[in-house]
């Protein structure tokens, strides 16, 4: 039985990419699925534009999502040896030639079909030229581009995986196709990305190309690479584009990031590769919206990737997210947010407040949706004082409000210790002797203690603001707020 095998090809151009990333979500659970073989190759010969360091940010980034290779990586600009001598069987076999057109011919050219309200197209005006008029575009010192022939009358037909039967004129594909850069002397150049694409998975034996549905047009010209270099044509399988909100495809401008942007926004690796599986992919239970991605391999069929665009939905995303961070251990969580607080500020004490900080992790755990959040549901648990809200600031200065926090505060200075049950006799004290309404107490001791209306469970706040002796500080601030 044949061994699947597959690959995700990105470009060190710029890091890995949400499309990119989901893209090898695909890749990575088919192989899985059929236990065939995932391979990664950096398409690096744009060297004008290809960094190191993107190189690494790609690796890392597939690293985090647990999109674990098992080949390579390979870098293409090791294999231009092998791309060269494609192209030279090509030219050899007659299916290839030297193009020496100028920019400015080509551009005069597409104006010239563009007035005659054509679509632009090489008209393969150097195919068929004599040795005489070569050795004259050396001579005048032209460097010659490589094209390859491609036949206006052939049909390209294939049965994708995803789409179904797809056919594809020649005549649609815009004449004769570039395969490989002008080079400085009379040699061949730069093999450009249908070419090395093509050559590269010959040589690694990809039998299953998944990829997203803008490389069709590119999958119909390199059908014909194929079988002009006499390989096994692969299995195509095209997959729908992240779409935004308007159902246009997804770019930097509707506020896409890198998958190390994801990270960085607090989102954990598990949740946004579960996440990446179902932009585009159902499973056979179509309610199931949590799973790892061991899980997910297990069903994962090409047939139940969807044809329309996937769209990409945020507020899905902060969910699932919460899904997984509500599961974490508590020594878990802490050690993820801690990064975040020292990020903004907060003065982390490590070594002495690593019970403190896990008390304050499990009581603020249930509001996260990302690890984020973690700094502003924490904000106020960092400083002895804290600023309050018009809101709060309003509410504090309603009638009886001064008398319920000196009430307070008088419990808690004669109070020997102070726990929830403590707490909890305080307000019931304190409501009984002032005769007012529970709600009255709770909702003062929060804008006295947290400066804001709203928050997390008022009793745990307390406690924690209780063990760093800032409860007493705040409630007097806010009684010399109140008497101005």
């Amino acid at each position: 039985m044949t061994t699947v095998r597959v690959r995700i090809a990105p470009s060190p151009t710029g890091n890995l990419h949400i499309g990119t990333a989901r893209t090898a979500v695909f890749n990575w659970l088919y192989a899985r699925h059929k236990n065939g073989k995932f391979i990664l190759r950096i398409e690096d010969t744009d060297q004008a534009r290809s960094r190191q360091e993107y190189t690494e940010n790609i690796k890392s980034g597939l690293e985090w999502l647990g999109l674990n290779w098992d080949e390579g990586p390979f870098f293409q600009t090791q294999r231009l040896d092998k791309y060269q001598a494609a192209i030279q069987i090509l030219l050899d076999r007659g299916l290839a030639y030297p193009c020496y057109c100028t920019p400015e011919e080509l551009d005069q050219m597409r104006e010239a079909q563009k007035a005659n309200g054509l679509a632009p197209r090489y008209d393969n005006r150097h195919r068929n030229l004599t040795g005489q008029e070569k050795a004259d575009f050396v001579a005048a010192g032209r460097k010659p581009v490589i094209r390859f022939k491609i036949d206006d009358d052939r049909e390209i037909i294939w049965q994708d995986a995803v789409r179904g039967r797809v056919v594809w004129k020649g005549s649609d594909l815009g004449g004769d196709m570039v395969i490989a850069r002008a080079g400085e002397t009379d040699d061949i150049g730069q093999p450009l990305y249908n070419l090395a694409v093509v050559v590269d998975d010959m040589d690694m034996d990809i039998n299953y190309v998944i990829r997203g549905e803008d490389h069709i047009a590119n999958t119909a010209k390199q059908i014909l690479l194929y079988e002009a270099l006499g390989a096994e044509v692969p299995v195509f399988a095209h997959t729908p584009l992240i779409l935004n909100e308007s159902g246009r495809k997804l770019s930097k401008r509707d506020g896409v990031t890198s998958i190390d942007d994801f990270r960085k926004m607090g989102f954990l690796p598990g949740a946004l590769a579960n996440y990446m599986a179902l932009l585009g992919w159902t499973p056979p239970d179509s309610t199931e919206e949590i799973f790892t991605l061991a899980q997910a391999a297990k069903q994962f069929e090409l047939e139940r990737v969807n044809k329309a665009g996937a769209k990409f939905d945020w507020a899905k995303l902060d969910w699932i997210n919460s899904q997984y961070l509500h599961k974490l251990p508590v020594e878990e969580l802490v050690e993820l947010l801690i990064p975040y607080w020292q990020d903004a500020g907060y003065p982390v004490d490590l070594d002495s407040d690593r019970s403190w900080l896990e008390s304050l992790t499990a009581m603020i755990a249930p509001s996260l949706n990302r690890l984020s959040d973690g700094v502003a549901e924490a904000k106020f648990f960092f400083s002895e004082s804290v600023t309050h809200t018009a809101e709060a600031i309003d509410f504090l200065k309603q009638d009886g409000v001064n008398d319920i926090l000196t009430g307070v505060i008088t419990a808690l200075n004669e109070a020997e210790t102070f726990e929830v049950t403590d707490a909890k006799a305080i307000i019931k004290q304190v409501t009984k002797s002032l005769k007012v309404k529970k709600g009255l107490v709770m909702r003062s001791l929060r804008a006295g203690l947290t400066g804001e209306m709203h928050g997390p469970d008022l009793i745990q706040s307390w406690l924690l603001l209780h063990q760093k002796g800032w409860d007493k500080l705040r409630l007097e601030k806010a009684l010399t707020l109140i008497n101005g």
